[in-house]
C-alpha cells in the first residue's frame, strides 16, 4: 500500500487546514489510519487515528479542534484541522496499518507510512 499525504502549506494562526491521506495499491477501508506529525528538533508524535469501524481518537493537544474521518467512495482518510496554532507546525504524516489493542497511539502499530507534507502556522 503506497500513502500519499496532500493539502499543506501556509496558514495563519486560527486559521483552517484539511489534509487528505489517499493510497493505492489497497484499501484504506480495511485498514486503521493515523496523523502524525514530527516538528523540527522534535521526535514524531501522534495526533489522530481513525479504526476501521470509524471510531476516531485524538491526541489530547488537538482535540475539539482537529477531525479525523474517512470517505470510502474516494479511498481517503481526511484531516480537518481548525483553530490552528503555531506549536501544530509540523510535516505532517498519514500511515495505515492493523495495530493490535493498545498500539494505535504508537508508530510501531502501523505498517504504511506517506511521505509527508508540511504544515506551517504563522503567529
Amino acid at each position: 500500500v503506497q500513502l500519499q499525504a496532500s493539502g499543506g502549506g501556509l496558514v495563519q494562526a486560527g486559521g483552517s487546514r484539511r489534509l487528505s491521506c489517499g493510497a493505492s495499491g489497497g484499501t484504506l477501508s480495511t485498514y486503521t489510519v493515523g496523523w502524525f506529525r514530527q516538528a523540527p528538533g522534535n521526535e514524531r508524535e501522534f495526533v489522530a487515528t481513525i479504526t476501521k469501524g470509524g471510531e476516531p481518537d485524538y491526541a489530547d493537544s488537538v482535540k475539539g479542534r482537529f477531525t479525523v474521518s474517512r470517505d470510502n467512495a474516494k479511498n481517503t482518510v481526511d484531516l480537518q484541522m481548525n483553530s490552528l496554532k503555531p506549536e501544530d507546525t509540523a510535516v505532517y504524516y498519514c500511515a495505515a496499518g492493523r495495530p493490535i489493542v493498545g498500539t494505535m497511539r504508537f508508530e510501531r502499530g502501523y505498517s504504511y507510512w506517506g511521505q509527508g507534507t508540511q504544515v506551517t502556522v504563522s503567529s
